[in-house]
């Protein structure tokens, strides 16, 4: 029997903050199972396997990040959206590493959900929104999501990596003139 409290819900919950505090690659169904103080076993009534915990983890953070971006662009265009979508992100990559590297996680197809689709789509809804802002038309804004996204998620990741914390300007100093450059950029996009 099913310990009462436990749903997949809450296991995806737990398994976001277990994320931020073990890292999201090291997160299973043995290390949730741990956490609650239950066999595994009984974790399997609530969760497929293993892809599919991971697929919920991301939903959840893929869900949490899309609320915030969605906040921080309302009433914002252009330059401004930009950077209010640039900083949500690094943000919360920086106040969640675990539920962000679990935004990057692909799920295997059997385990896509309705919900994790959906939480996908909305991200590339809100960068589109955002270029909006730019007037451009097909294919230069499919070529500006990929161009936003490669940059955004690169720099994020090789700021948590350490990568920049040995070096001037800091990594703080360079945020906002790189995305400054990203606008100049956009503007200019022919």
């Amino acid at each position: 029997m099913a310990r009462v409290g436990l749903s997949g819900a809450r296991l995806a919950q737990a398994g976001a903050e277990l994320a931020d505090e073990v890292g999201f690659e090291q997160v299973t169904v043995s290390a949730l199972a741990r956490r609650f103080g239950v066999q595994v076993a009984s974790l399997y009534s609530h969760v497929r396997s293993s892809d599919d915990l991971k697929a919920r983890i991301a939903t959840v953070a893929l869900t949490e990040l899309a609320d915030q971006v969605a906040a921080a662009l309302a009433g914002r265009a252009g330059r401004d959206a930009l950077h209010a979508l640039a900083d949500v992100y690094r943000d919360y990559a920086r106040a969640h590493p675990g539920r962000y590297a679990a935004t990057r996680h692909t799920a295997a197809a059997s385990v896509l959900g309705e919900q994790y689709v959906a939480a996908g789509r909305r991200h590339s809804e809100l960068v589109r929104a955002v270029l909006r802002g730019y007037d451009l038309g097909e294919p230069a804004q499919t070529d500006a999501v990929r161009l936003l996204g490669s940059t955004i998620h690169g720099y994020i990741t090789l700021e948590l990596a350490g990568s920049f914390a040995h070096s001037e300007p800091s990594a703080g100093d360079s945020w906002p003139r790189i995305i400054d450059a990203l606008d100049t950029l956009l503007r200019s996009w022919s």
